[in-house]
């Protein structure tokens, strides 16, 4: 059973950066894909970008494009998700996702604060 653990979360000024960190373990292999959601305070839960794990290739919402940049280290089993030039309205819960079986499997969430 895959496991996700994201980490790097925190309070930043706005223009700030943060990069957030999800360590997977529990499979094998690379035929498959990990990506990045968020979810603010009395909104749905929104996506941001993904890759393919094996060739690494990206995908990201228009809302970030630009301003964030999602990678891997297979080496580590780590994604990661930089984020530059944060705004106030990133402010949300942070969360990295794959799917396993025909199910999603969600991370515990890292919290992002961006003060004005």
């Amino acid at each position: 059973q895959v496991q996700l653990v994201e980490s790097g979360g925190g309070l930043v000024q706005a223009g700030g950066s943060l990069r957030l960190s999800c360590a997977r373990s529990g499979r094998t292999g690379t035929n498959y894909d990990m990506g990045w959601f968020r979810q603010a305070p009395g909104k749905e839960r929104e996506f941001l970008a993904t890759l393919s794990w094996g060739l690494g290739t990206p995908y990201y919402a228009d809302s970030v494009k630009g301003r964030f940049t999602i990678s891997r280290d297979s080496v580590k089993n780590t994604m990661y998700l930089q984020l530059n030039n944060l705004k106030p309205e990133d402010t949300a819960v942070y969360y990295c996702h794959t799917r396993q079986g025909g199910a999603d499997v969600w991370g515990q969430g890292t919290q992002v604060t961006v003060s004005s």
